[in-house]
């Protein structure tokens, strides 16, 4: 994985604009427990700083309803972004999109068709990712899979539409996709 990764600058927010705050929930019972250390976390914590957002720290817990609380939880302090790893697929546990989907105003299906093709070329298993995207109030929330290579696709896929797509869920841009016209205050 360390040759998969780079290192990118750190992108400060412009002069005069709010920093961004962004949170992280991991949907694990094992890393809950302390049978397993996240590695997923770390990756997205170091993507969400390298895109100038202040992070929250990060909050595991185990597969179930306690994910539902815990996003709850994390949305009560109105961050711009919410990034969940974890509890995607077939097991029994994994419940991470039932728990997302309610909390969701708006759903934004093309981001999620776009991780998945994006792990599609990579493993057939990225068919089975049932995450959710979408907008809970202005907070951005999406689902990625639980693995630090699932991950780093779906991060991938965020790359370039993340700064645009914030500033349109607060409200802040317009529609002109090919030219500079954010505000910022």
């Amino acid at each position: 994985m360390a040759g998969r990764q780079r290192r990118r600058r750190r992108r400060d927010p412009p002069r005069g604009c709010l920093v961004r705050r962004a949170g992280i929930l991991i949907a694990s019972t094992r890393a809950a427990t302390g049978a397993y250390e996240d590695r997923t976390g770390p990756v997205i914590a170091d993507w969400l700083s390298e895109h100038g957002f202040e992070v929250i720290p990060t909050a595991v817990v185990p597969d179930g309803p306690s994910v539902g609380a815990a996003l709850r939880a994390l949305l009560s302090l109105s961050p711009a972004a919410v990034i969940t790893s974890g509890g995607t697929g077939l097991s029994p546990d994994d419940r991470t999109p039932e728990e997302t989907r309610p909390l969701l105003d708006r759903e934004v299906p093309g981001i999620m068709e776009a991780i998945r093709a994006a792990g599609l070329a990579k493993t057939p298993l990225a068919a089975l990712s049932r995450g959710h995207a979408g907008l809970a109030g202005t907070s951005f929330v999406v689902n990625l899979p639980g693995s630090p290579s699932g991950v780093m696709d779906g991060l991938a896929v965020l790359d370039p539409i993340i700064e645009h797509l914030c500033d349109q869920a607060a409200g802040k841009a317009g529609h002109d996709h090919g030219k500079e016209n954010h505000v910022h205050e």
